[in-house]
């Protein structure tokens, strides 16, 4: 007869204990902009295979040619299409129309969004709130059939594109609903000198993860700052 006593509970997966991630291919939709070009830079430079999507063509495989490091440049479905992970670094204006449209091409993957909700006036930035929670939320209602999680939501886009700078000394909180899915995010986001992944909740936590930005664009004014976050006794 077996008792509790023989029973023994399997170790605790330890949360630092992330997978290789090098070989798969990265695709930025949005990779044009500013957030998106700093993304594509700082992992192509980590030896991540990128591909830079916009909505032309030719714009994309201009910015990938400016960047170098081997990052292709292709439209969106393309990007989309020959992508393991892709992160969606589209303007906020333009999200929901974006995704709509690549719903196909996007079944089946890991989806990054790091579009973060904001309105501007005369105080400056504020948060806005979609009607399905967050941009996450939104992102995972259109494509039911992709696997989205969020992150990379607080990093300066001038501190990503500056060559001189080596490391980029912050921690990524990441949110999704598979443990799976988040370990992939933590593991990339871990390739960036200085980066750390760090797991902060299911997507119905990601309203206050994309808010807080408006509160980093105040300090980086008031400070003349690129001001990162710093998750501690983790």
């Amino acid at each position: 007869m077996t008792t509790s006593d023989d029973v023994k509970k399997a170790p605790a997966k330890d949360p630092w204990d992330l997978p290789d991630v090098s070989g798969l291919v990265v695709g930025v939709l949005g990779g044009t902009g500013d957030q998106g070009r700093g993304l594509a830079y700082r992992l192509a430079k980590a030896g991540q295979q990128v591909i830079i999507g916009s909505r032309a063509a030719d714009r994309a495989r201009t910015a990938a040619e400016e960047l170098g490091l081997g990052i292709e440049g292709a439209d969106n479905a393309e990007c989309a299409r020959r992508s393991d992970i892709v992160i969606v670094a589209v303007p906020w204006d333009g999200h929901a129309k974006t995704l709509e449209g690549l719903r196909e091409e996007l079944a089946g993957k890991l989806v990054i969004d790091c579009v973060n909700p904001l309105g501007f006036d005369k105080k400056g930035a504020y948060a806005l709130k979609p009607e399905e929670g967050s941009a996450a939320e939104q992102a995972a209602a259109l494509l039911p059939d992709s696997r989205v999680t969020a992150a990379f939501h607080h990093l300066s886009a001038v501190l990503l594109s500056d060559p001189e700078i080596a490391e980029i000394d912050t921690d990524v909180m990441v949110l999704g609903e598979s443990r799976a899915d988040t370990d992939l995010v933590q593991a990339l986001a871990g390739r960036i000198p200085g980066m750390r992944g760090v797991f902060a909740g299911r997507l119905r936590n990601a309203h206050q993860v994309e808010s807080l930005v408006a509160n980093l664009i105040s300090v980086n004014r008031r400070y003349k700052a690129h001001a990162g976050l710093r998750v501690t006794d983790v």
